[in-house]
């Protein structure tokens, strides 16, 4: 890769990751259609790691309160503060955890298909256009039940197809469950931090 490529596509992953859109799906289209060799899937997580931190800056006060409440709750065995929604975040993850363990190398290489792509951005791009418009929109992220986290938990699971957006899906998922659009889009982020944590620990 030259340094130019890099620099694109770090740009490329800054400008998409925080919008319900792929940003891997990007990272799979620009190499394509500027002539590129593929930079693998090992590149795009570490890009991922990358707008990580900004997730952390963002939320630092809740992760921290998340956090401090969940170790509470493991000590005293009870729901401390914000323990439920820290318990709501890692049970969230746990489908996506195992999936990826699972289908690393079928998502390494036969699903980073520009078709797989394009079919995938449009699909769930129009399912998350639904979501929006038939969403109850009642609810916050503190309101989920168990059943709604496995829910969601189990989208973000279809997130490991490229040309799906992690926050998109989770999102879409939130609002069809009834959460308010700020509410999906704060579990969503939320649950970003382990789900990128785990994929970037398991890249060599």
């Amino acid at each position: 890769m030259t340094l130019i490529q890099i620099l694109v596509l770090a740009l490329v992953q800054g400008f998409t990751e925080f919008l319900p859109i792929s940003s891997s799906a990007h990272l799979i289209l620009v190499p394509v259609l500027s002539d590129w060799p593929d930079q693998g899937l090992a590149f795009d997580v570490a890009v991922h790691v990358g707008t990580l931190s900004a997730v952390v800056l963002y939320f630092r006060h809740e992760l921290w309160h998340m956090s401090r409440d969940w170790l509470a709750s493991c000590r005293q065995r009870r729901q401390v503060g914000e323990s439920r929604l820290a318990w709501a975040v890692l049970w969230g993850t746990l489908p996506v955890a195992v999936a990826g363990l699972l289908l690393n190398d079928v998502v390494d290489t036969t699903l980073r298909s520009p078709l797989v792509v394009a079919w995938a951005t449009i699909g769930f791009g129009l399912l998350l256009w639904l979501a929006d418009g038939k969403g109850m929109r009642q609810r916050s992220e503190h309101q989920l039940g168990w059943k709604d986290v496995v829910i969601i938990g189990l989208a973000q699971v279809v997130a490991l197809i490229p040309g799906t957006s992690r926050s998109g899906i989770t999102m879409t998922a939130g609002l069809f469950l009834g959460l308010t659009r700020e509410g999906a889009a704060r579990f969503s982020f939320l649950l970003s931090v382990p789900t990128i944590l785990l994929a970037g620990g398991t890249r060599p």
